[in-house]
């Protein structure tokens, strides 16, 4: 296999077939062709909202900003065109958080697609993740941005027509998880699975930096609360 084989597939295996924007550039930034598709525009103001009313994901930038991992809209997000079956991404060869500006239409689906990526980001910047060879870390963090993000409350669950009983939440995580690392990874059924349980209980209960499970804006009002006010107990020592 020749080196560009070799290069296109080792992409394909890392998802980037589902970002083909990652390796073109349609349009040159500023460009008439940039400013006339509508898709483009309509995705920059719902991130642009989402940045700037989404309590989560204003928590989020504000952690990582105090971490020394500050994002910028600029430099950290893209909007582009994606495969059909995903909705954004985190692109850690270069920090950013891709949006797909073909699948997300409603503000609601973009302050969640922002705040699944956002921890992911914030996985990035806390911890030493090997997310193209590791695949333990890749499903961790899957795990962790299904459970926090808003990604299997009852509300988006009840409009997929998914509903249950007691540990449903937790059976959405796994699920929402398993299909991530389906998506991006060329890897069987069954190991997607066995990596995910092997993972689950630990990545599951890890609710940094919300440190609880954010069900609702009043819970990330309590998590910004606890952490502005995670050192006062040891300065006062």
């Amino acid at each position: 296999m020749d080196q560009a084989r070799e290069s296109e597939q080792k992409d394909e295996d890392y998802g980037y077939g589902l970002f083909p924007k990652r390796k073109e550039g349609k349009y040159k930034k500023g460009s008439l062709g940039e400013s006339l598709f509508t898709f483009h525009n309509k995705c920059q103001v719902m991130l642009h909202f989402a940045l700037e009313t989404s309590p989560y994901a204003k928590f989020l930038l504000g952690v990582m900003k105090q971490s020394g991992c500050a994002a910028y809209k600029d430099r950290h997000f893209a909007c582009e065109d994606c495969d059909g079956i995903v909705s954004g991404g985190f692109d850690a060869a270069t920090s950013q958080i891709v949006l797909c500006q073909n699948n997300v239409h409603r503000q609601s689906h973009m302050n969640r697609v922002v705040t699944h990526e956002l921890i992911h980001a914030f996985d990035h910047c806390r911890a030493h993740v090997d997310w193209f060879d590791n695949l333990r870390h890749l499903a961790c963090s899957e795990i962790r941005a299904a459970n926090l993000s808003g990604d299997c409350s009852f509300g988006n669950e009840l409009s997929r027509l998914n509903f249950g009983v007691k540990g449903h939440h937790q059976d959405c995580v796994r699920d929402r998880a398993l299909r991530s690392i389906m998506a991006v990874r060329k890897v069987s059924l069954e190991e997607a699975k066995k990596v995910v349980e092997e993972v689950f209980d630990s990545c599951f209960n890890d609710h940094a930096p919300f440190g609880r499970i954010p069900h609702s804006k009043d819970y990330v009002k309590f998590s910004s609360h606890d952490f502005q006010n995670r050192d006062r107990y040891y300065s006062n020592l």
